[in-house]
């Protein structure tokens, strides 16, 4: 009888944590924004990064947002200053990041609708958890219209000083690093980002 009742008590106490657990988990899911934009101010901007081109037209746009060499899907190298002149949404990911995975879809809802905006989309390619292939597999899969950009070196990591991902930065077409979010954005928080370089 004593055991009976035991088991019928911890029933009750299991079926009433699931339920606090199911409402908790309801509740913060739909209060979810993932606005967590943070504006740089002027002196959280870096110097402006040193040029080797010398010709008239490059030096019009200064580009003070910390520059970085990466690789495009056909290996080419590509500079993050190349895309001066144009707002940037520089996103850095890796497949192996959930977060990542997550708001992905976003970025290329984002994409679609702000043609103007140049995005790199960096996947961080150590070699060893994450790779190219790993990671165009994962692009293709997905059916990804944005370019990635593969950061075989971690060279924009490091000039980022990127520790956990996602992380987002936004940069306006005068090379100035506007404003950045940790963690997943929603689709509003990107919005609400590019509006920041762009208006």
């Amino acid at each position: 009888m004593k055991n009976t009742i035991k088991w019928i008590i911890i029933a009750v106490l299991l079926v009433a944590v699931i339920t606090v657990a199911a409402v908790l988990y309801n509740k913060y899911s739909d209060d979810y924004t993932g606005n967590n934009l943070i504006e740089s101010t002027p002196t959280e901007t870096p110097a402006p990064a040193e040029s080797d081109d010398s010709d008239e037209d490059d030096a019009a746009v200064e580009f003070s947002a910390p520059d970085f060499t990466v690789l495009d899907a056909d290996g080419n190298e590509v500079k993050l200053s190349d895309f001066k002149g144009k707002p940037i949404v520089i996103n850095f990911w890796a497949t192996w990041c959930y977060y990542c995975r997550e708001e992905m879809p976003d970025f290329n809802q984002a994409y679609k609708d702000f043609p103007d905006v140049q995005f790199v989309m960096v996947n961080a390619t150590d070699g060893t958890r994450e790779t190219m292939e790993k990671a165009k597999s994962y692009v293709e899969q997905q059916q990804f219209d944005f370019d990635v950009f593969y950061d075989t070196e971690l060279n924009a990591v490091k000039a980022y000083y990127v520790s956990a991902f996602p992380i987002t930065y936004f940069i306006n077409s005068d090379g100035e690093l506007v404003a950045h979010g940790n963690g997943m954005l929603s689709y509003n928080s990107l919005v609400n980002g590019i509006k920041m370089i762009t208006e």
